[in-house]
């Protein structure tokens, strides 16, 4: 099965980082992948910008709003995801648990599927 490991920081940590602590931070995380990618576990993983660089698209009975980061109301927000092939939700958790970013920031655990829900009839 496909899980999203999503990794939530809090505003402003990555700021408050030395740039040394950063480096170390992200060598941590590489390694964490390499190691998934060598156990045939990782589908993907990518480190996000801060929101100072996202913006925000949505459409209203025909009208589009763009808005550009950072954003005022956000407290959080995702700085990265790693994509993994799971046998399931079990082995994810764990490699969650594992994860170096679980020190600083909180990982989500999300399986991947349909927006919708089956109908059970």
């Amino acid at each position: 099965m496909s899980y999203l490991l999503l990794i939530q920081e809090p505003l402003g940590q990555r700021e408050a980082r030395t740039p040394e602590e950063g480096r170390q931070a992200y060598a941590r995380m590489t390694d964490f992948a390499d190691r998934l990618r060598d156990q045939g576990l990782l589908q993907a993983a990518q480190s996000l910008q801060s929101l100072n660089h996202g913006s925000r698209v949505s459409r209203r009975e025909g009208r589009i709003s763009t808005l550009d980061g950072p954003f005022a109301e956000a407290k959080e927000m995702v700085g990265g995801f790693f994509w993994l092939n799971c046998q399931d939700r079990e082995q994810a958790l764990a490699i969650a648990r594992e994860c170096p970013a679980a020190e600083w920031a909180t990982v989500e655990v999300r399986a991947l599927g349909p927006c919708f829900a089956e109908s059970r009839g």
